[in-house]
């Protein structure tokens, strides 16, 4: 894993520094960290095959999900995907690979002609995959700063695990957090996976 650089004390720069750093990788660069991040996955979880897994597509500069998706797909699990509604929250649409899709508020991917399930369908989730700018070693999650997963994982189900999916360098050793935040569990990068424990990950 990469030495992660200094952190500046203020989100919103932090913020503007990760997304810098992403869009300066090429095409060929951020399809090698989607298979990455599928074999961390695999080495993760084991055999484990969750039934239900909130997943979502990613866009733009983010870290690929499709081939993570894919070995859920392969492994039998339902998938839900998130709709972001007018209000800023998270609402849940079912999802298969190669579904046609449409486009969805703030530039994400949606299956096309679905309805959605309902905000409180990640409480059925056993496996919630979700975005970050960067993780710290205690399962602090940085977003994008709309608080919209934040607000979704309060719903999610007792015993459910969530990951957040990053590229290496976004690895940091602590992250200023505010009392809404939300930890995960446990960490995918390119490079592998591991999960939190109490004082940091193992």
């Amino acid at each position: 894993m990469s030495d992660p650089h200094p952190l500046p004390p203020d989100k919103a720069e932090l913020r503007a520094r990760l997304l810098a750093e992403r869009a300066r990788l090429t095409a060929d660069q951020r399809s090698a960290a989607g298979r990455g991040i599928a074999r961390a996955f695999a080495e993760l979880l084991g055999e484990r095959r969750p039934r239900l897994c909130a997943v979502y597509l990613a866009i733009g500069t983010e870290p690929p999900t499709g081939p993570l998706i894919e070995v859920l797909a392969e492994r039998g699990a339902d998938l839900i995907v998130p709709l972001v509604t007018p209000d800023g929250e998270l609402d849940w649409v079912p999802y298969r690979p190669g579904a046609r899709m449409t486009k969805g508020p703030r530039g994400t991917l949606l299956p096309a002609d679905i309805p959605p399930l309902g905000r409180g369908a990640i409480g059925h989730a056993e496996l919630v995959v979700v975005p970050a700018l960067a993780v710290a070693a205690d399962g602090a999650r940085l977003g994008r700063g709309g608080g919209g997963y934040d607000r979704a994982l309060v719903r999610r189900g007792p015993g459910s695990t969530v990951l957040a999916v990053v590229y290496e360098n976004e690895v940091v050793p602590e992250l200023p957090t505010e009392p809404h935040d939300q930890r995960v569990d446990g960490v995918l990068t390119p490079g592998g996976g591991w999960w939190v424990a109490p004082g940091g990950r193992r």
